[in-house]
């Protein structure tokens, strides 16, 4: 990231409000944000691949389900947050089974991009199919979109469901049932 671009860009920004850039509670504005997008944009540069290399053999092939992973991104239409959770289901071919924490760093290194949820559920579906090859992949995303809640149609508290289904997951009912039903269970 170019950082005294963004910081050059916050300083037009506050300009263009109407906003004195060299107001005292504003000097170090300009660089906190781009601090801040260099942070919540850190996917830009990242390879969610690579946090899958690592692959156990653990003679597995059973459904694994991490739920509720926490889930922050930025829409890319209105550079405003999206906030909430991903809910990640495999079935490893083979007994190919990768760490748990390396499917939350696919989620979250896609999700630290300028996204749309729909695009996200997704990719993060394809990067799973892709590379540890298992017999499916069921993706479930629930967000709560800023731009909704505080502009535009302002109504706080939606929650827009997104899903992504590949391999046994599509092709059998009863598996995608009751993938869904740990999904949704415990809470």
């Amino acid at each position: 990231m170019n950082k005294q671009k963004l910081i050059k860009a916050v300083k037009m920004i506050l300009e263009a409000v109407g906003e004195d850039p060299k107001r005292q509670d504003l000097l170090e504005t300009p660089e906190r944000v781009a601090d801040m997008y260099a942070e919540i944009l850190s996917g830009l540069s990242a390879d969610p691949k690579k946090e899958l290399e690592v692959v156990l053999d653990q003679k597995h092939e059973e459904i694994v389900l991490l739920k509720d992973i926490p889930l922050y991104s930025i829409c890319e239409h209105h550079l405003l947050p999206f906030i909430g959770r991903a809910h990640v289901a495999y079935i490893p071919k083979g007994g190919r089974v990768t760490g748990l924490s390396k499917i939350a760093r696919v989620v979250e290194i896609l999700s630290r991009r300028p996204q749309v949820q729909e695009r996200l559920t997704t990719q993060i579906a394809t990067v799973i199919m892709e590379t540890l090859k298992p017999l499916g992949v069921m993706v479930v995303i629930e967000a709560e979109h800023l731009c909704m809640s505080m502009r535009g149609i302002k109504k706080p508290g939606i929650t827009t469901v997104t899903s992504a289904v590949r391999g046994v997951f599509k092709e059998n009912e009863k598996t995608r049932s009751e993938t869904l039903a740990l999904m949704k269970g415990g809470r």
